[in-house]
């Protein structure tokens, strides 16, 4: 029996519940609650993802070698991703909150990670059976991905007032949408046929993969960078703390709405031209935000709502092609997804390890009185840097002499 393809968005939307707004909500309640400061916990967090530099091409071996026994190891990933999810939020540290935050974490980003491998590398075969191939299973997912994104940012900010602590009320909700997502890819996990596992090294020195594992890395790095200090910027540089949840529901919403046009785009101009408009729309947003200042919340919806836009083409058109390329190179694609997972994770703890201590230093943290010089860099660092590194990017693919569009509508040949 073929799982529906919205199944794969409700599994895509609670895989992204864990990952992205982790990065968001986390360090700002361990540090305000718990009095953590911004430096340990960006140290920690880049500590934490050096792990993922055996841990995710681990999962990937494993993934493309567990066959009939892939269900049976989603049901356990799914399970200890809740109970992660539930401790990191829910449970009040039994001992120092930032040991405690550390092995909560560490629990939830490993099971996220092979339930993120597994999910995008049973795609390569799922995609293969849909008119559309690869950009409309992608579609699917990401949408699903992206509105799961929303409801994640959004829970905390609905449950304030309505329960007595909001973010364990998300986690709670999330434990419950784990186990049903769990429950309705059930039976999406079927070994792929006789195609066997391709090594490592044969996807490394495929100069196409190599290309589009770079462009990822580079290009997620702006990505990174916002979402690790939006509560920070909305908060602290535009003054406006109760706008957050809202604003960030905005911007993704922007994106899961914006990700079946790029899609639709992409078949009929091709992959390469579309990125490249997306990419260069994000550099104007990120210059817009550069100005931006106490009270500009109007003016920022707005730019959430263009660079949301321009996350949709990016988190559906770059998968998709990755996908494309592994189909013909690594059918069974588990190490493939190993390192596409660990590119996309890096940009995050990079992000992490560079401008939460640079904040810390500048004078930021939970008082009410922020010194004005650690505003001005929280700007910048907001704004400034992603449009630097979304430059880079944009250099890169430009650069790039691989036929994108071509690796995109060829059929694999095995």
């Amino acid at each position: 029996m073929i799982t529906p393809l919205p199944a794969w968005a409700l599994f895509g939307a609670v895989l992204s519940a864990a990952g992205l707004p982790i990065y968001i909500f986390a360090p700002k309640f361990y540090a305000d609650s718990h009095g953590v400061s911004l430096a340990s916990l960006g140290a920690l967090l880049f500590a934490l993802r050096l792990v993922d530099l055996l841990q995710d091409p681990a999962f990937g071996w494993l993934t493309e070698r567990l066959r009939q026994g892939r269900a049976a190891a989603v049901t356990l990933a799914g399970l200890a991703m809740a109970l992660a999810m539930l401790g990191l939020f829910a449970v009040p540290p039994p001992i120092a909150p930032i040991w405690w935050f550390a092995i909560t974490v560490t629990a939830l980003f490993s099971a996220f990670s092979f339930l993120s491998i597994t999910f995008y590398a049973q795609g390569v075969a799922r995609a293969a059976t849909l008119p559309g191939g690869h950009v409309r299973l992608a579609a699917w997912r990401e949408t699903g991905a992206l509105l799961g994104i929303c409801a994640a940012a959004v829970a905390p900010t609905l449950l304030t007032g309505a329960v007595a602590a909001p973010y364990a009320g998300f986690a709670w909700g999330f434990a419950a949408a784990a186990l049903l997502a769990v429950w309705a890819m059930r039976r999406a996990w079927g070994a792929q046929g006789a195609v066997p596992p391709a090594p490592i090294r044969a996807i490394l020195s495929d100069r196409p993969a190599r290309m589009l594992l770079l462009l990822a890395l580079v290009n997620a790095a702006p990505l990174a960078v916002t979402s690790t200090l939006f509560l920070f910027f909305v908060d602290d540089r535009l003054g406006a703390p109760g706008w957050s949840g809202p604003l960030l529901v905005l911007f993704f919403l922007s994106a899961a709405l914006s990700a079946p046009v790029w899609g639709w785009l992409a078949r009929r101009h091709g992959e390469k031209p579309v990125l490249l408009v997306a990419m260069l729309a994000a550099v104007a947003s990120f210059a817009l935000a550069l100005g931006l200042g106490r009270g500009d919340v109007a003016l920022f919806a707005g730019i959430c709502i263009a660079s949301g836009a321009t996350i949709g083409a990016d988190l559906t058109l770059l998968p998709a092609l990755f996908a494309c390329r592994m189909a013909r190179i690594a059918p069974n694609a588990g190490q493939g997804f190993g390192l596409w997972a660990l590119v996309n994770k890096l940009t995050l703890a990079i992000a992490a390890a560079v401008v939460l201590p640079l904040l810390g230093a500048a004078g930021l943290g939970a008082d009410a009185a922020q010194p004005e010089s650690a505003l001005r860099l929280l700007g910048w660092l907001y704004a400034g840097l992603p449009l630097v590194l979304k430059l880079a990017a944009i250099g890169l693919l430009l650069a790039q002499q691989l036929p994108v569009d071509l690796e995109a509508r060829e059929p694999a040949r095995h």
